[in-house]
């Protein structure tokens, strides 16, 4: 906005007439305050300590609620002052007046809307736990997350692959765990082992359940992992031996051209977007890469790998 009151001044310097209006699609200025999409908002910019409120001007103006955030209803007054300045009025009578968004007649399902929205709450409570436990985050955009989930009415648990990453880590005494959501519902969980790590494993058991393949079958022979695993530790100096997820997936397409269940597998990857996933423990960047280039909506514990 700053650099649109500058233009317009500049603007009218020079003799043009110059107007402007602003796309911006959150928060929605027509659902309530408290909706969760307006919620998700919030803790999507927690780090900047956005805050919606109920438009003053807008409510003045017209006597009608409508819903914006604290930067452009502190700023108005000096756009006030300035469109007088230059023109002698201003034409917006609040800081909704000059937004173009329609996205909220656009909702044609609220309820899934709003479940998608509480999923994000938590996604940006976990992400910003994972700041703060890396060293760059801070207490106060986790604390004021954390308040959010009182206004959504949710906590960690309504996200579903949360409680089942959780509670096969109990199940196997503690080992780093993971969890996903397929399409049809169905919550498939992986644990660690001294070959795969916690992610690789949830993807191998994810698409063994979409491509119809016995859950008992190994897709990759332990004598293909194992050299692996040596240039890994030996030859490229690393310390953890279990393979990451873009590993397991090189596999599976080496073994492919020979092997129909690896092949399987394979086609059945894109069927994962829009997966939302959950792991016990903080993912190595290459890990998380490969989950966002899958689609997969992925948070993890804010507790870093042994």
């Amino acid at each position: 906005m700053a650099v649109c009151l500058s233009q317009l001044y500049q603007e009218h310097q020079r003799g043009i007439e110059a107007g402007y209006a602003k796309f911006e699609t959150f928060p929605v200025w027509n659902l309530p305050l408290k909706h969760p999409v307006n919620i998700a908002y919030e803790a999507a910019t927690a780090d900047l300590n956005d805050v919606n409120m109920i438009d003053p001007f807008h409510y003045e103006a017209y006597g009608k609620i409508a819903i914006n955030y604290n930067r452009d209803i502190e700023i108005f007054p000096v756009l006030d002052a300035l469109f007088e300045g230059i023109y002698g009025q201003n034409p917006y009578k609040s800081p909704t007046d000059m937004g173009v968004n329609m996205v909220g007649f656009c909702i044609s399902d609220d309820e899934v809307c709003q479940d998608a929205s509480k999923n994000e709450i938590i996604r940006r409570y976990y992400t910003a736990l994972n700041h703060l436990a890396n060293g760059d985050g801070n207490d106060n955009e986790v604390s004021k997350i954390a308040l959010l989930f009182k206004q959504a009415n949710i906590n960690s648990a309504y996200r579903k692959t949360t409680v089942a990453a959780k509670e096969r880590k109990e199940q196997s005494l503690g080992k780093a765990c993971a969890a996903i959501e397929l399409p049809d519902g169905t919550i498939i969980t992986s644990e660690e082992s001294e070959l795969l790590g916690p992610s690789a494993a949830l993807i191998l058991n994810a698409t063994k359940e979409l491509a119809g393949i016995d859950h008992t079958l190994k897709l990759i022979p332990q004598d293909l992992i194992e050299p692996i695993q040596k240039t890994k530790t030996e030859y490229l100096g690393g310390n953890n031996p279990r393979l990451h997820t873009d590993e397991v997936l090189v596999a599976l397409s080496v073994l492919s051209p020979h092997d129909e269940n690896c092949r399987k597998a394979l086609e059945s990857l894109p069927e994962l977007r829009g997966c939302q996933a959950h792991c016990t423990v903080m993912l190595s960047e290459v890990d998380r890469k490969i989950f966002k280039k899958l689609g997969v909506g992925l948070t993890c514990d804010p507790v870093k790998k042994r």
